[in-house]
C-alpha cells in the first residue's frame, strides 16, 4: 500500500499499529489499591486494557499510547504514570 504524501505511516488505530513502541510514559497498576471497578478499561481510548483472571486490570503494552486517561479517571488512584525504560 502506498502511503499519502506526508504520511510516514498507514492510518489507522493502535490495534491495527502496535504504536506502544514510541510511548514516554507507561501506566503502572497497583493491584493491591485497586477495587476492580473497570473505569480504566471503559476509559482507554485504544481498548487495550483487559482482565486477569482474578479481574485486576492488565494492560497491553504493545497498544498503549500513554495518553494516561486511565490514571486520571481510577477512583482509588491504583494507577501511575511512570518513565518508560527502554
Amino acid at each position: 500500500m502506498a502511503l499519502g504524501l506526508g504520511c510516514s505511516a498507514k492510518p489507522g488505530k493502535a490495534k491495527e499499529n502496535r504504536t506502544g513502541s514510541w510511548r514516554t510514559f507507561r501506566p503502572e497498576f497497583m493491584h493491591e489499591k485497586c477495587t476492580k471497578c473497570g473505569m480504566c478499561t471503559q476509559v482507554c481510548p485504544e481498548g487495550c486494557i483487559g482482565e486477569d483472571d482474578l479481574g485486576f486490570p492488565v494492560p497491553d503494552y504493545d497498544y498503549c499510547k500513554g495518553c494516561g486517561l486511565c490514571v486520571e479517571e481510577c477512583p482509588s488512584q491504583a494507577i501511575e504514570m511512570k518513565k518508560e525504560e527502554k
